[in-house]
C-alpha cells in the first residue's frame, strides 16, 4: 500500500487531493454529540494542507435513501471541521453539481473543501458497478486529471462504494494516516498477539458477531460475552431470559459454540434487570439463571463486572467491541463503564473496536489516552478480524 507519506514526498503545492474521510458523527438535530471521527481525520488533512495541497473531502452521514435529506446534511460537520482546523472550510451544497464545481474551482492552496453527503447520490452504494463507476468518474473529473486520491475513512473500507473503491481505480491512490494506522493495529491482533489475548464482545445481536467469534476462537484465550447478545447464550444453556433481547434462530448455533469452546467463552453470572426498557424503570440484580418473566436484562451485574475486570487485568492483549449494557441510560451504564475502566487500567495492548464502544468511552468519561488504540470503524474492524476481504483496503494494496 502506498501511504500518505509517499504522496507527501512529492510536490503537492497547488495539487488537488480527493480525500475519502469518515465523518459519520452522531447528531442531535444539528448538534454533533461526539466529534471523535472528525478529530481522527485531522492528521491527514493537516498534513495535506501543510504541504500546500487543495484538499477536497468526500464523506457520508447516516443512511439517507439516495436523495438529499436535510437531517443528513454535512453542513454541521463542515462547521465543526473548520473549528478544529482553525481555518475556513468551503462547503459544497451538492456532490458533483454546480456548487461542487464552483467550490473546487475556487479552492486555494492549503485549503479544505467538504462536499455534501456522498450518499445523497444513490450511485454511491449501488450494487451495479457501472453506476458506481459513473459517479466515481464524475468525482475524478471534479478534482482533475492531476489529482490524487487518499483513502482515510476506515469506517467504510469494508464497503465497495464509489467514493471508497471505484474512484481509487481512477486516480493515484494512497492510504491516509488513519487507514494506515488502523490496518497496522488490527494486524497486530491477527499476527501472533501477545498472550493472554482477551476479547470482549457486546452489542445487541449475536448474529452480527458470530463470524468474528468463530474466527477469533482459535487464536484467543478468553472471549467475554455481554450486551443483548448474551441472552441468546443464556437461552442456549437452557436458562429463561424473560423479555430480554433474544435471537431464537441462533440458539442452536450458539449451543454448539458453547459445547465446543466452553473453556474459552465467559458469560456474565448476574445481570441488572428492569421491568421496562426505560431510564426510570424498576431495576433489580439477579443471577444469570434467575431472570423472571416480564423482566429484561439491560446490563451485566456487579459480580460479572468484577469477573470481567479480573480476566482483563491478566491479559497482555485486549480487543473490545460492543457495550455490555444499555450505557445510554445511567441505570444500565455501570457494566460498560467497568469494562472500559478495567481495560484502561491494564498494561495490555488494548484496542477498542469503534462504533458504540468508542462512543461509550467518551460518553462515560474514560480517558481515551489510556487505550492503545480506539478504532473509528466498528464493522470494518470486525470484518478485518474475521479475515474478510475489505474492498477499500484491497484496492489500495493492488
Amino acid at each position: 500500500m502506498k501511504t500518505l507519506d509517499d504522496l507527501l514526498a512529492t510536490d503537492l503545492t497547488g495539487r488537488t487531493v480527493l480525500v475519502r474521510a469518515d465523518l459519520n458523527v452522531p447528531l442531535d438535530g444539528t448538534t454533533i454529540t461526539d466529534d471523535g471521527r472528525i478529530r481522527a481525520s485531522l492528521p491527514t488533512l493537516q498534513a495535506l494542507t501543510g504541504a500546500g495541497a487543495r484538499v477536497v473531502v468526500t464523506a457520508h452521514l447516516g443512511r439517507p435513501s439516495g436523495t438529499p435529506e436535510a437531517k443528513f446534511s454535512l453542513a454541521p460537520v463542515a462547521a465543526r471541521l473548520a473549528e478544529l482546523l482553525g481555518d475556513d472550510v468551503a462547503f459544497a451544497t451538492d456532490l458533483v453539481g454546480d456548487s461542487a464545481k464552483e467550490v473546487v474551482a475556487g479552492l486555494g492552496n492549503g485549503k479544505v473543501a467538504l462536499l455534501e453527503n456522498v450518499r445523497f447520490d444513490a450511485r454511491e452504494t449501488s450494487k451495479d458497478a457501472a453506476e458506481r463507476g459513473a459517479l466515481a468518474a464524475e468525482l475524478a473529473a471534479l478534482v482533475g486529471d492531476s489529482a490524487a486520491f487518499v483513502s482515510d475513512g476506515f469506517g467504510v473500507v469494508h464497503r465497495k462504494q464509489a467514493s471508497v473503491y471505484d474512484v481509487a481505480t481512477l486516480l493515484p491512490r494512497f492510504g491516509g494516516y488513519l487507514v494506515s494506522t488502523e490496518t497496522e493495529v488490527l494486524r497486530k491482533l491477527t499476527t501472533d498477539p501477545e498472550r493472554p489475548y482477551v476479547v470482549i464482545l457486546g452489542g445487541s445481536k449475536v448474529s452480527d458477531k458470530l463470524g468474528v467469534i468463530t474466527s477469533l476462537l482459535p487464536t484467543t484465550d478468553r472471549i467475554l460475552i455481554g450486551g443483548g447478545m448474551a441472552y441468546t447464550f443464556l437461552a442456549a444453556k437452557g436458562y429463561g431470559v424473560g423479555d430480554s433481547l433474544l435471537q431464537a434462530d441462533q440458539i442452536d448455533t450458539v449451543r454448539t459454540l458453547l459445547a465446543e469452546n466452553g473453556d474459552k467463552i465467559v458469560l456474565p453470572s448476574d445481570f441488572v434487570i428492569a421491568d421496562a426498557f426505560a431510564a426510570d424503570a424498576r431495576t433489580e440484580t439477579v443471577a444469570a439463571d434467575a431472570i423472571p418473566e416480564g423482566w429484561m436484562g439491560l446490563d451485566i451485574g456487579p459480580d460479572s463486572r468484577a469477573a470481567f475486570a479480573e480476566v482483563v487485568a491478566g491479559a497482555k492483549t485486549v480487543f473490545w467491541n460492543g457495550p455490555v449494557g444499555v450505557f445510554e441510560m445511567a441505570a444500565f451504564a455501570d457494566g460498560t463503564k467497568a469494562v472500559a475502566e478495567a481495560i484502561a487500567a491494564s498494561d495490555a495492548f488494548s484496542v477498542v473496536g469503534g462504533g458504540d464502544s468508542a462512543a461509550a468511552v467518551r460518553t462515560l468519561g474514560v480517558d481515551e489516552a489510556a487505550f492503545s488504540h480506539i478504532s473509528t470503524g466498528g464493522g470494518a474492524s470486525l470484518e478485518f478480524l474475521e479475515g474478510k476481504d475489505l474492498p477499500g483496503i484491497s484496492i489500495l494494496e493492488s
